[in-house]
């Protein structure tokens, strides 16, 4: 039986998954000011701010999905989730330890990934087989927007105030519970969601997902850079302030965002292997290069490099799903957002770790130019070292 979704229901869908993802890059535009400087911390222990959240996120969402198998209804565990990630948000704003900060924003990770994978999970199984792109593709998109307009707003709130970003984001969580109380329906059919135990008899059964799961796992790698790394360096190299840092990444942001959608309609029609390494090579040598662009070329760079990113990124998604058996393209996908979590927790560090070695002995501008080159050859060498397996698949007729 299918749960029949309105376009009304649909949009408010769409519009619970922007209240929950802005505050995600809400205090991006504000790290160095928010962390380093207000614990006077190193910029590697200001990269821990964005990578305990994401092992918390990794950490709680096999138990987010057994939670809700369990207790059989996920409407309320995700009110609920979003309601403590608001009360970590102003608990963030009080004057702690770094260490006890640190703490509660590994909390606020496991309560975010809750509110969000829970939501994705009901509206997986919604709209039956005919309009489940519909509702995923609204879902995502409402995703890839909030990510997208939670920088130059927090930017703008942060030139007032440092903790203003934290207080509007635990806001927006509370507006977000009553959009989910209001809008979350749960499914006529609930789908098991894949353990890792399955995650991992994939793999071992579908070599060839490898592929598609080591771009996944490179791009969110990169991401973590520009959500990280990225901010310290336009704000303590280029003097950039809150607002503006929160424009740059914005201009990444938006056409990542809004481009997705067509690029993966392109990749019905052409070449998946052609966009995923032609996107993925134009990516790698945006990225490796941004520590050396000068200021004025900062914001059409980064509009340029989320182009890039939007032609990588559905493909590789597309490619999961088509390498997948039919019986397990659902734990195939998992295994895909796994891997895309695994490089998000990894990113953020490695920018950290290599930035400041570099630093100590070449100066900041030295150590940021050798982060983005890490970053984007991490990204060549991917296209390197999987277009010989990407051939062969397209030469059997596994893929396009």
């Amino acid at each position: 039986m299918t749960t029949r979704v309105s376009a009304g229901r649909l949009a408010l869908l769409g519009l619970v998954a922007v209240s929950i993802m802005a505050p995600v890059t809400l205090p991006v535009p504000v790290l160095r000011k928010l962390v380093a400087e207000r614990f006077l911390v190193s910029e590697l222990l200001t990269s821990l701010f964005m990578v305990v959240n994401m092992i918390g996120a990794a950490l709680a969402a096999p138990v987010a999905g057994a939670l809700a198998d369990r207790f059989g209804r996920r409407r309320p565990l995700v009110v609920a989730a979003l309601l403590v990630d608001a009360v970590c948000f102003l608990a963030m704003t009080a004057e702690l330890p770094f260490s006890l900060f640190l703490g509660i924003r590994f909390f606020e990770g496991c309560a975010h990934i809750f509110a969000l994978s829970l939501p994705l999970s009901v509206a997986s199984s919604l709209g039956g087989s005919e309009r489940r792109g519909l509702v995923m593709g609204m879902t995502g998109a409402g995703m890839m927007l909030g990510v997208a307009l939670g920088a130059p707003i927090g930017g703008l709130l942060g030139r007032v105030d440092v903790l203003r970003p934290l207080v509007a984001g635990a806001g927006l969580l509370v507006v977000a519970s009553a959009l989910a109380a209001i809008s979350l329906r749960e499914p006529d059919e609930v789908e098991e969601r894949p353990g890792l135990a399955a995650i991992a008899a994939t793999l071992r059964e579908n070599r060839s997902l490898a592929v598609p799961l080591l771009f996944s796992f490179i791009d969110r790698f990169t991401v973590g850079f520009y959500t990280t790394t990225f901010s310290l360096f336009a704000s303590g190299l280029h003097g950039a302030t809150p607002p503006r840092v929160g424009l740059w990444i914005s201009a990444f942001m938006l056409p990542f965002a809004l481009l997705s959608f067509p690029f993966g309609l392109l990749a019905d029609r052409r070449s998946k292997t052609l966009l995923l390494c032609g996107g993925s090579v134009v990516y790698g040598v945006f990225t490796a290069s941004l520590g050396f662009w000068p200021t004025a070329f900062i914001p059409f760079g980064m509009a340029a490099t989320g182009v890039s990113a939007a032609v990588m990124f559905v493909p590789s998604m597309l490619m999961t799903a088509e390498l997948a058996p039919a019986a397990v393209r659902s734990t195939a996908l998992g295994a895909f957002n796994t891997a895309g979590s695994l490089g998000f927790i990894l990113g953020p560090l490695t920018g950290g770790l290599v930035s400041e070695h570099v630093r100590a002995a070449h100066g900041p501008a030295a150590g940021y130019q050798a982060a983005f080159a890490v970053a984007g050859i991490s990204v060549l060498l991917c296209v390197a070292f999987a277009l010989p397996s990407l051939l062969r698949l397209r030469r059997a007729g596994r893929t396009t």
